[in-house]
């Protein structure tokens, strides 16, 4: 493994999500990284993923993330199977963090009943994205939260879905 700065690409992003998809994993971006995919100029180091506590699921992952070329030793497929909170995985052709309890978000059901298709991404909803880095408390987290709130105020604005006219409403 080379010492190299990392950095997020949608490349990575959309490698990941067709190894995903291919395998029926249960995921949903989220960070930096889902936000970036939604459109949020910034930069981050790794591709964060948020996944259901399952067995199925983790075996699912495991078998993407190998055919991406993620070399997982034994310790890391038991973090992946046991659900452990936050899997750091550095063995591949990029850094991937697997979250199955991000801070600030219930569980992974209700993220996804608010979670957005964009392409390929199912992304967590930003303002899930917001509160799991407030509820973190790390200070590089809350120091996107200024930048964070304001770009979902303009992609609320700009994906809003149209309100029905009061005659539709009311079938008036």
């Amino acid at each position: 493994m080379n010492n190299r700065v990392r950095q997020f690409s949608p490349l990575q992003a959309q490698e990941l999500a067709q190894a995903f998809n291919r395998e029926g994993v249960e995921y949903l971006f989220i960070g930096k990284s889902g936000a970036i995919i939604l459109g949020f100029p910034s930069t981050t180091q790794d591709v964060d993923v948020f996944v259901p506590k399952s067995r199925a699921n983790a075996d699912r992952i495991i078998d993407a993330l190998e055919f991406l070329g993620f070399e997982l030793d034994r310790s890391l497929r038991e973090a992946i199977r046991e659900g452990k909170d936050f899997v750091q995985i550095k063995s591949g052709p990029f850094d991937v963090d697997l979250v199955h309890a991000p801070d600030g978000i219930r569980d992974f059901a209700s993220a996804k009943a608010r979670s957005v298709q964009h392409e390929i991404f199912p992304v967590a909803n930003l303002r899930d994205i917001i509160a799991s880095k407030r509820a973190s408390g790390r200070v590089k987290d809350l120091n996107d939260l200024p930048l964070l709130e304001a770009f979902r105020e303009e992609y609320e604005k700009v994906h809003a879905k149209p309100l029905r006219s009061r005659r539709e409403k009311f079938g008036k």
